[in-house]
């Protein structure tokens, strides 16, 4: 039998990445289910809950995932290689990709902490950019992953990464056509006022 221990890190770094991968992709999708309000109001407090639970976790498995790699016996990284955007020369930008990933979806998620302090509605609007980071993410995977050319990998991916990807269509083009009835009714109203 093969001896792990010397590549022990790295098979930790690998899966915690796996895991922060389906965790922050079911996460983003419960997160847009939310916003979209798909007729689940009566569960609103328990799918919050199980988002935050979601989304804590997949922090940690990010957080896992980097550090697991200051272990590593062929990366040799240092603390400010997995931790500051472009610092690493191992494929700088997909490396650094997954540190912005990781950085702005711990900040985008951590802020609901204080979102009385933010406001609820800048805090909304700020959140939504946690699609963005998770996206960087999805990159990251896929331009630096040790799995991303493996047929199990790209259907695993499809699998946590299609459903997020359809709500974000959703409600992209949702709020698209929102924004356009909201300003003709602004319109509509403007022209039926009276002149002074």
């Amino acid at each position: 039998m093969t001896d792990p221990t010397p590549h022990l890190f790295w098979i930790t770094s690998r899966a915690a990445g796996s895991v922060a991968l389906v965790l922050t992709s079911l996460s983003v999708s419960l997160g847009l289910v939310m916003a979209i309000r798909l007729k689940l109001r009566s569960r609103g407090p328990e799918l919050r809950a199980l988002h935050e639970v979601l989304a804590l976790t997949g922090l940690t498995a990010v957080a896992v995932h980097g550090i697991s790699l200051i272990g590593d016996h062929y990366l040799h990284p240092s603390l400010v290689d997995i931790a500051v955007p472009f610092a690493s020369h191992y494929r700088t930008w997909w490396t650094s990709a997954g540190i912005v990933a990781g950085w702005s979806l711990a900040a985008l998620g951590l802020s609901y902490y204080a979102r009385g302090r933010i406001g609820a509605a800048r805090w909304r609007a700020l959140h939504r950019l946690s699609s963005v980071a998770w996206g960087l993410g999805i990159a990251h995977s896929l331009g630096e992953g040790t799995d991303a050319g493996q047929i199990w990998f790209v259907a695993a991916l499809v699998v946590v990464a299609a459903p997020a990807l359809l709500l974000l269509g959703f409600r992209t083009v949702r709020s698209v056509q929102l924004d356009a009835a909201s300003a003709s009714a602004g319109a509509a109203a403007v022209a039926d006022a009276p002149e002074p």
